[in-house]
């Protein structure tokens, strides 16, 4: 996003919620509460846009251990689902991934996430358009070096494909909000439901 873009929508950003959301914070896969943290485990968030197949990829990796869906990246406090799809809170659906470094290395968890979208379509994903659907990374300053690292390994193959730039925001963790109960877990709770996941064919290098 442009500097001016940003000033538009933090100008018609919508007010802040002054409560955050109450839900059942228990993990219907990990059987565990969505806030837990365990010992070991280190936190990153990762959108890639809607959060429904995204929170499923990452649950099924080998040393993940926890994972919520929420929304990150904007302004508002306290955001509801449709607050965020208006655009005006400037937030982005993203999944907070709890893993095992020693399990599961960080730059295996960004293949990961590369090869399962399209990180260069900016606002949207396919179909699913908007500013709650683009590509971002927010995670601890001292893993920010590995996932700059990543993304150029990543560019120069789609580089080689002839697909465009990342468009993937990279900032230091931002404020997480928990999504409504209804969308965590969404794909385990409703295997048939919608999964936007569609990568581009590039094998990130790692």
């Amino acid at each position: 996003m442009s500097e001016s873009s940003i000033e538009l929508q933090l100008s018609e950003a919508l007010p802040d919620r002054s409560e955050p959301m109450q839900l059942n914070f228990q993990h219907q896969v990990f059987q565990r509460d969505m806030r837990d943290v365990p010992e070991g485990a280190e936190v990153i968030w990762l959108a890639a846009g809607c959060f429904w197949g995204v929170e499923r990829l990452f649950w099924q990796l080998d040393g993940v251990v926890n994972t919520a869906v929420g929304y990150a990246g904007g302004y508002t406090q306290n955001p509801t689902y449709k607050d965020v799809c208006t655009g005006k809170t400037g937030h982005t659906e993203i999944v907070q991934v709890a893993f095992i470094p020693s399990q599961l290395p960080l730059k295996a968890l960004l293949k990961a996430y590369w090869e399962a979208h399209d990180p260069t379509q900016g606002m949207r994903q396919g179909n699913d358009r908007g500013t709650q659907y683009r590509s971002a990374i927010y995670a601890e300053s001292a893993m920010l070096a590995e996932i700059e690292a990543s993304k150029q390994s990543y560019q120069e193959q789609l580089n080689a494909k002839g697909l465009g730039n990342i468009t993937t925001e990279i900032k230091v963790k931002q404020p997480f909000y928990f999504a409504e109960e209804e969308h965590q877990q969404y794909l385990y709770k409703n295997p048939e439901g919608y999964c936007g996941l569609k990568g581009t064919g590039a094998v990130c290098p790692i």
